[in-house]
């Protein structure tokens, strides 16, 4: 994955807007009526107790749920009961909560496995590795051994990602995320489950994904400290309502997310 040259970004500009947003599932409701934007180029933390809807609204964003009321808007066009492969193929990637790897697959397999939608050859061509099919996937493994030197997991390239530790079969799957090159990443707890030294390395990798390569981040996170190293704005979730959105010394200073999720402590 070789750094282009540094992207103009215009931070300020939506990329992806909700608006109105809510969400149930019979008589519970995971949302209420919540609004915010993603900035085309910045790091957009959303946090909140457990429970807050924070992954219902990431499921809202890539098309695994459907809004019940409310939109959400994504490069200017509103989109309507979409699916997760829509969002995939329009721009919108993603890493989940626990980590969702074919355990048996090696590191390179797996990060080979984003690359899939981006593949113009039928199934048969692909299967018997011939012609345009072999010359495409040769082009398809070149942009993969990019990540995997960007990610510095040349090591385990081979290893299968079931016998990974932990930390590094998340970096793994934000490898995945990236062959991709999706516009937005959608980053649930990226950091879940790491000692220390995982945090300081998967949050370099996430800043330098941002200002690198240009790509807008959204993330869910509980460790404050990460939260605001990293992020350029927060919105905060409780009981599936918005209670507040700023920027994270805006944030850490309102009464009520204090009230609700940082405590007297922070």
């Amino acid at each position: 994955m070789r750094a282009p040259d540094t992207p103009v970004i215009v931070k300020g500009e939506a990329l992806l807007a909700v608006e109105n947003v809510s969400l149930r599932f019979g008589g519970v409701k995971a949302l209420t009526d919540v609004s915010f934007d993603i900035r085309k180029g910045e790091v957009r933390a959303i946090i909140g107790p457990n429970g807050a809807g924070k992954t219902s609204m990431l499921n809202c964003i890539n098309g695994f749920y459907h809004p019940s009321e409310g939109r959400i808007t994504f490069k200017g066009e509103t989109r309507r009961r979409m699916r997760p492969f829509e969002a995939a193929r329009g721009g919108i990637g993603r890493t989940f909560q626990n980590v969702a790897l074919f355990k048996g697959m090696t590191t390179l397999d797996n990060i080979m496995a984003g690359r899939f939608l981006k593949m113009r050859s039928g199934f048969f061509w692909q299967l018997l590795r011939y012609g345009p099919a072999m010359r495409e996937e040769v082009e398809h493994r070149r942009f993969v051994e990019d990540i995997i030197d960007f990610l510095q997991i040349q090591h385990i390239r081979k290893t299968p990602v079931g016998k990974l530790p932990y930390g590094l079969q998340k970096r793994v799957e934000l490898g995945r995320a990236l062959a991709m090159e999706p516009e937005l990443l959608l980053l649930d707890e990226p950091m879940a489950g790491m000692n220390l030294e995982e945090k300081e390395d998967m949050s370099r990798f996430i800043l330098d994904v941002n200002q690198q390569y240009g790509t807008t981040i959204a993330l869910i996170e509980h460790d404050m400290g990460v939260v605001m190293d990293l992020s350029d704005r927060v919105v905060v979730l409780e009981y599936g309502r918005k209670i507040a959105d700023g920027t994270p010394e805006e944030v850490k200073r309102d009464q009520r997310v204090i009230d609700a999720y940082l405590g007297v402590a922070h």
